[in-house]
């Protein structure tokens, strides 16, 4: 859903008033005559919506900070530090044209995302190291499959590297704004938390086929790898890893999606892909895994099928005893 059509009606009502010059009275009833107009078939906040665009009234503001992209913004503008890079993909589109993609995270002191390069786009990924600085013009932001913001570069936008005069002297991680909570305090409403403990299992990465443009699930027909959205194709395949967590007053589930299973061991991609076809060669990795300490920043989900609450990482970090015993003692 368009972000805009998210937002609070208040806070639309209040743009109207601060930049048109109307009254909340003058604004709710041209709100309720559009309501009228369209029937009733939309809500007071779309209604509200529409009449700010009519109005030339600006809902939301740019300031190029991270903090401030929020799912369906368009011409989305941001400057930002390289702090991953991730292998660029080819797949080919429905029409039998062949396609890529690549992505990066890039951070500023309000945050990090993940930018995703489509089609030429993808090309700049080779010139990044970490580090590297980039500006990002006409850029599109939405929410992925896991709830997570990405900003999209298709050929429409620009993405300039290293721009001159331009610096980014402070990155913050995700976890930067997490609150820290025992195993037994979490629930469904944590979308960013830190909990720390010890592994005492690991498990087998699971693996699984996915379309290399937009990365949804496949399965196979037939002998055939067929994506509803851009016809067959040849999959890349993803994995999930999970290790339970123990911190002396509860024990939770951790699931690391893809590159957080990459943090977590220190592997690459390919080293990875190789225990699909070897997992007999995963073993030794588990039992080094259990009794290391690690800090997680993630979002807690209920596994409906399991009935129990889950975390799933998109930060891991090997515990550091000094930080743990000074976070004890200033409690």
């Amino acid at each position: 859903m368009n972000f805009l059509l998210q937002q609070d009606l208040q806070y639309i009502v209040g743009k109207i008033k601060e930049q048109a010059g109307l009254s909340e009275a003058e604004i709710h009833s041209k709100i309720n005559e559009k309501l009228t107009q369209l029937s009733g078939l939309i809500s007071k906040e779309g209604a509200a919506n529409i009449i700010a665009n009519e109005l030339g009234v600006k809902l939301i503001t740019n300031s190029g900070k991270i903090k401030d992209v929020l799912p369906g913004m368009r011409s989305v503008e941001l400057l930002g530090k390289v702090t991953s890079i991730y292998k660029v993909t080819e797949f080919s589109r429905h029409d039998g044209t062949a396609g890529k993609v690549g992505s990066f995270m890039v951070g500023d002191e309000t945050g990090s995302t993940r930018v995703v390069c489509w089609g030429g786009q993808a090309d700049v990924i080779k010139e990044l190291s970490e580090g590297t600085v980039v500006r990002i013009k006409g850029a599109l932001a939405k929410q992925n499959d896991r709830g997570f913001l990405e900003v999209h570069v298709n050929e429409r936008a620009k993405l300039l590297v290293n721009p001159k005069g331009e610096k980014v002297e402070e990155v913050v991680s995700r976890s930067s704004s997490a609150e820290r909570k025992k195993l037994n305090e979490i629930t469904e409403q944590d979308a960013r938390v830190e909990v720390f403990g010890t592994i005492r299992q690991a498990f087998n990465p699971v693996y699984f086929e996915v379309c290399p443009k937009c990365s949804k699930r496949i399965r196979e027909a037939e002998g055939v790898y067929k994506c509803a959205e851009h016809g067959n194709v040849t999959p890349e395949f993803r994995y999930v890893m999970n290790v339970y967590l123990d911190d002396g007053h509860g024990t939770l589930r951790v699931v690391l999606f893809h590159e957080q299973s990459q943090r977590l061991l220190k592997k690459t991609n390919e080293e990875m892909q190789e225990y699909r076809s070897n997992p007999a060669g995963f073993e030794q990795i588990k039992t080094d895994l259990l009794g290391e300490q690690y800090k997680f920043v993630g979002k807690v989900k209920r596994n409906d099928v399991m009935d129990r609450l889950e975390l799933v990482a998109y930060e891991s970090q090997i515990g550091d005893p000094k930080e743990e015993l000074a976070k004890l003692q200033s409690n």
